[in-house]
């Protein structure tokens, strides 16, 4: 159990932020077995061909987050290697950034990473922060950038909900639904956690509050210096995520984009080829393309190229005109 005691400046510096760069890592965690309970397998069902037809090396990554079941530390993360972001919605770019830039003397872990991983980081640092963040930038074109919309609706979400929580009651009632794990009294919050026990001091720093898709049961905290004191936590609704339901076309959204783009705007709940898409609509294949591409250049599709298919996915604007329209999947109102 550990005991994070909260001063007023604690408190006052309190705030949300949201991390592409810890969704990467949580989810390497995923494909290694983190998911015992199956919550994201619709999607690592979909990832682990597209990233096997791709022939990625990922050791580089996958070394680095150790298989959870291993050891007492084999839960851990390298801190180094997802940094708690300096900004409320850093891109993934800016965050690379930071981690390629990690000065050698915070090159170090607790976890059970394999020894010769490290010595080659520690060995030439520029070159190995650089190959390691250009594998996690291949990694996230393949795995995460085509549920991107989806995923960042779902952490948006949980950051107005709380948001909601503190104004309406202040930081008892934010934290008295944050999770199971985590309770509040006397402003001390109080962790469970498997191997580590005590007091934390935050010392006027304050609490950085992520939400995060992949870490599902578990809270993961960041309190050792240099890093900005930190909970990952999974948002409310997680677990209807990756839910989809039967397609049906809005009338409404139809009378602006066109039924058939409308159709094909609304049949991407999950990135998809212009095969697919045709084979589930009806279209042919000429007409999905030029479609695709005209909803592409609206800013309402992007393409993210994995092993020899190009796959389509709806952006956030494509994300949020769906749901207006009262065509895509409903808001999540529950974890499952």
């Amino acid at each position: 159990m550990i005991d994070i005691e909260l001063g007023l400046e604690d408190m006052a510096r309190t705030r949300f932020a949201i991390s592409p760069l810890w969704e990467v890592v949580a989810s390497v965690r995923v494909l290694k077995g983190a998911d015992e309970h199956g919550l994201h397998r619709t999607w690592a069902e979909q990832v682990r061909p597209r990233l096997a037809a791709a022939d990625l090396d990922l050791r580089p990554l996958s070394d680095l987050v150790p298989v959870p079941a291993r050891s007492p530390w084999g839960g851990r993360v390298p801190g180094f290697i997802c940094p708690p972001p300096t900004t409320p919605m850093p891109s993934l770019d800016m965050e690379l950034a930071t981690l390629r830039a990690t000065p050698p003397a915070l090159l170090h872990t607790a976890a059970g990473v394999p020894p010769e991983r490290m010595a080659a980081l520690r060995a030439d640092p520029a070159a190995e922060l650089g190959r390691l963040a250009d594998v996690l930038q291949a990694y996230w074109e393949l795995s995460l950038a085509p549920y991107w919309p989806r995923i960042l609706t779902l952490l948006e979400d949980d950051i107005r909900y709380r948001a909601g929580r503190l104004v309406d009651g202040g930081a008892q009632h934010l934290f008295a639904d944050l999770d199971p794990q985590v309770t509040w009294a006397g402003g001390t919050l109080r962790l469970e956690h498997r191997t580590v026990r005590g007091a934390r001091r935050l010392g006027g720093r304050g609490l950085l509050l992520v939400p995060s898709a992949f870490v599902w049961p578990r809270v993961f905290s960041v309190l050792n210096e240099p890093w900005q004191p930190s909970l990952r936590y999974p948002p409310r609704a997680v677990g209807t995520l990756w839910q989809t339901r039967p397609v049906t076309v809005s009338d409404a959204l139809a009378g602006v984009l066109g039924r058939s783009r409308a159709t094909l705007l609304t049949e991407l709940t999950a990135p998809a080829s212009t095969t697919t898409l045709a084979r589930r609509t009806g279209l042919t294949p000429g007409g999905v393309s030029q479609h695709l591409t005209a909803l592409r250049t609206a800013g309402l599709v992007s393409a993210h190229r994995a092993g020899r298919e190009v796959l389509y996915a709806r952006t956030r604007p494509g994300q949020i005109l769906v749901e207006a329209a009262g065509a895509g999947s409903p808001p999540p109102t529950d974890r499952a």
